[in-house]
């Protein structure tokens, strides 16, 4: 990809992610093209994403690949991990070298070097005093994200936390909670549509979830609902 041709990308991505500070958008979808568009652009193999629900427990809400959703669920449910950090302290954590260092993370060490994975940057999802989750860019090779890729990450994950905690927040009493629970009670409707697609096609869960994606946009219907009626089984979503 040239520089020109990323530049432009990331400008029509920022106007796209823009786009959705309006009345009603989809919390899940958002942050999955923020992951998505993380590895299209950046010098990373996968990213994941968590975000906190209403009692501030992490929970994975996005992910590239099956490798790095089973790295970030691992780190929810062993509670250790640069995402885990980086979500309680509000402050980006990278790691150059998985596996060397005094990082007391050794579950999540060994699971993210199990599944390929040398090196790894978290960034917060943080607007001001306000951290609801974390960005996690994970590198098959050794070594710190380049500067550049490190504050258009910076940028995106900013833009993606403005959409969750919209303006609206300021008029209704107990909107960014709602969504946030809303998003995270989605991503298990979603888990169970692609667990059903791909059983129904005999693909793997990763090839599930683009039929899912690319049938919701060709449709015009939000993922969450199309996730809904796949399980459901009141729609059908071709191969």
């Amino acid at each position: 990809m040239t520089e020109s041709t990323r530049e432009a990308r990331l400008v029509d991505l920022f106007t796209t992610m823009a786009d959705t500070l309006v009345d009603s958008y989809d919390v899940i979808e958002l942050l999955q093209t923020l992951v998505d568009s993380c590895v299209d652009l950046f010098d990373v193999a996968a990213a994941g994403l968590l975000l906190a629900d209403d009692r501030g427990e992490l929970d994975v809400v996005a992910s590239t690949s099956e490798a790095s959703r089973l790295v970030e669920v691992m780190q929810v449910d062993a509670a250790e991990g640069p995402c885990t950090e980086c979500y309680a302290t509000g402050t980006v954590v990278s790691v150059e070298v998985i596996g060397e260092g005094d990082q007391p993370w050794p579950r999540y060490e060994r699971c993210a070097l199990d599944q390929g994975f040398r090196s790894v940057h978290a960034i917060p999802l943080r607007l001001r005093d306000t951290t609801i989750g974390a960005l996690n860019l994970l590198r098959t090779s050794t070594g710190p994200l380049n500067a550049r890729d490190v504050r258009a990450a910076q940028a995106l994950a900013d833009v993606a936390t403005i959409g969750v905690l919209h303006a609206r927040v300021l008029q209704e009493a107990g909107f960014v909670q709602a969504q946030l629970q809303e998003a995270l009670d989605t991503r298990v409707v979603i888990e169970q549509a692609k667990g059903v697609l791909a059983h129904q096609h005999g693909v793997s869960t990763e090839e599930a979830f683009q039929l899912l994606r690319r049938s919701a946009r060709s449709t015009g219907t939000k993922l969450s609902e199309l996730a809904r009626d796949v399980v459901a089984r009141r729609v059908h979503v071709p191969r």
